[in-house]
């Protein structure tokens, strides 16, 4: 029998909440997880992206690692982001992760310099070699500025067991589809996740895992009712709900980086939370908002 992936299904990339002066607001991060919990996700993705690691401070980012993973408290597993252009920094986020509780890291290859395939591989060699956690990659080449190749890929998955799985966040099937066939072929058990929501029936209908992909932390139904209906085998409703998430990618574009855009939808579906950014984000202005609250209402969530 074939073992399965360690993470699969849908696992938000959860927002971090602040106080207005950039603190961690944990009231308004405990509704904002119960609400994920409550919604059937597979997991929880913090300090991602979206959870705005890049702006936070080493000791911020610890500080919302430990809190996170004790609210949680085991209900669903939980994934932390840990990536820098430190390869130090990575390995100290990433022992600090394992011992306040989390299941897994996820680690976003370094950015400014771009670096050879060799000191790639390096790099996420010396991590897994250092700390003994589950690593999901991260290849976000719009932000980073480099590809985490397939080929890559299948070097550091053969090579290293706690290599569980990556996050390709890219707006190709094509790159998806490489890694499911030149990776999974070697590893059934490596976990193959889209980053990008209109990019997840494509995933599972190639034979992937899941996503961690933005809007689950606003309209989790969708993601998640994809998921289980692709599981059920009910195409029809499946292609249904995708049909409804096509129209979310729009948001992304309001706004650079987004993290205020998915805040705002989710205070708009209801959900008690600020939505306070760290600099050089900025609030989303009143335009913004109402070109928010229409594609909203184009998805039907509104």
């Amino acid at each position: 029998m074939n073992p399965e992936p360690m993470f699969k299904g849908i696992i938000p990339p959860v927002s971090t909440i602040f106080h207005e002066n950039g603190q961690l607001n944990r009231e308004g991060m405990g509704r904002l997880i119960d609400f994920l919990v409550d919604a059937d996700v597979d997991g929880l993705f913090f300090l991602g992206s979206g959870g705005e690691f890049s702006q936070m401070s080493v000791e911020e980012r610890k500080e919302t690692a430990e809190f996170v993973t004790s609210y949680v408290d085991g209900r669903v597993p939980v994934l932390i982001g840990t990536g820098s252009t430190s390869t130090s920094e990575v390995i100290d986020l990433t022992q600090h992760s394992k011992e306040v509780g989390a299941d897994g890291v996820v680690i976003v290859n370094p950015y400014y310099w771009p670096l050879t395939e060799e000191n790639l591989f390096q790099h996420y060699s010396d991590i897994a070699e250092s700390v003994d956690i589950p690593i999901i990659l991260y290849n976000f080449p719009n932000l980073t500025g480099q590809e985490l190749t397939p080929e890559l890929i299948l070097q550091l998955a053969t090579k290293y067991p706690n290599i569980v799985g990556v996050k390709d966040t890219v707006d190709t099937a094509g790159h998806i589809r490489e890694i499911i066939l030149n990776v999974k072929s070697k590893r059934n058990d490596f976990a193959v996740l889209a980053g990008f929501d209109d990019h997840l029936l494509n995933t599972l209908s190639l034979g992937g895992d899941g996503a961690i992909s933005a809007s689950g932390n606003f309209a989790p139904e969708l993601t998640v009712g994809i998921y289980q209906a692709f599981l059920k085998q009910n195409y029809g409703k499946a292609v249904e709900l995708h049909q409804q998430l096509a129209y979310l990618p729009l948001m992304y574009k309001l706004d650079s980086p987004f993290v205020n855009v998915i805040k705002e939808a989710t205070k708009m579906r209801g959900m008690d939370i600020p939505t306070h950014v760290k600099a050089p984000a900025r609030p989303l202005s009143a335009e913004k908002k109402e070109q928010l609250k229409s594609i909203l209402q184009r998805a039907s969530l509104l």
